[in-house]
């Protein structure tokens, strides 16, 4: 198994993926299950998503950092990942997916779905030997998430806040979510470079 593959929460309908909101935003969305308009939430800007729970605490320091001290546990349709998947194209260029740095670089800028990999955390958010996997979306994808694709919205603030505590405290962590490898077509696989030694 590389190091590249997309640790999540899944069944065979649903994926989970997470961000980090104020809670204004997040107590909006919890409320309509989705990204209410005039809500906070902007259609119009990149979004960024994350399968990975570690990697969420340690981007928002365990929902303390500002206008993220909200997390969602945002459930997709299992497809509507998948069509991201397919369409996403790398923040950095990949020899192994592109030509040439131009190539590439049109394939970026005409995208609507791009991905990075990142160092995966665990609760502690101590970095792990594998990578985790970041998408960001916008134009007609951000409309899809919203509009199409969500199955359900949670908070999971408390968790991470009692995570936290207990790292401080040096005491039991708390459960989090049960993530695995998300099997993927061969066509994405190359897409996201996943077979690339890291």
């Amino acid at each position: 198994m590389t190091a590249r593959e997309i640790w999540a929460d899944y069944d065979d309908e649903g994926i989970v993926v997470y961000q980090a909101f104020k809670p204004s935003i997040a107590a909006a969305a919890v409320r309509a299950q989705t990204f209410p308009k005039g809500q906070g939430f902007n259609r119009a800007r990149m979004t960024w998503i994350k399968p990975s729970f570690g990697w969420m605490l340690h981007r928002s320091d365990y929902a303390r950092k500002r206008r993220m001290q909200a997390i969602l546990r945002i459930r997709l349709r299992r497809a509507g990942l998948l069509e991201l998947l397919a369409q996403a194209i790398s923040t950095s260029f990949e020899p192994s997916v592109h030509a040439d740095e131009e190539t590439w670089r049109r394939a970026l800028d005409a995208s609507e779905v791009r991905y990075q990999w990142d160092p995966d955390r665990d609760l502690e958010t101590r970095p792990l030997a594998r990578r985790a996997l970041q998408l960001g979306i916008r134009g007609d994808a951000v409309q899809r998430y919203v509009d199409d694709w969500i199955l359900g919205i949670e908070e999971r603030t408390e968790l991470a806040h009692q995570l936290h505590d207990a790292i401080q405290r040096r005491r039991p962590l708390p459960a989090g979510p049960l993530e695995r490898p998300l099997p993927v077509s061969p066509a994405i696989r190359h897409a996201l470079a996943m077979d690339v030694d890291t």
